[in-house]
């Protein structure tokens, strides 16, 4: 079983590929359909792709237009 750190660090190694992703499509933007597929690979429910998503967009990481995600750099 993980520990909480290792479940903390294992979330942040997601959401930086994921703001890696995001940034490497550049100015067309990401579809949110692709990286859900990806991390559904892992385990990842769709409420917990949404809940990342969200977080994400608060932070100031991302942005979404449509179904499609921006970084904000």
């Amino acid at each position: 079983m993980l520990t909480s750190d290792q479940k903390t660090q294992a979330l942040k190694m997601i959401a930086d590929a994921v703001i890696e992703s995001v940034k490497a499509a550049g100015k067309q933007g990401a579809p949110g359909g692709p990286i859900y597929a990806a991390l559904m690979v892992y385990g990842v429910s769709f409420e917990q792709f949404q809940n990342l998503m969200d977080a994400l967009i608060r932070i100031g990481k991302l942005r979404k237009s449509g179904n499609l995600y921006f970084w904000q750099g």
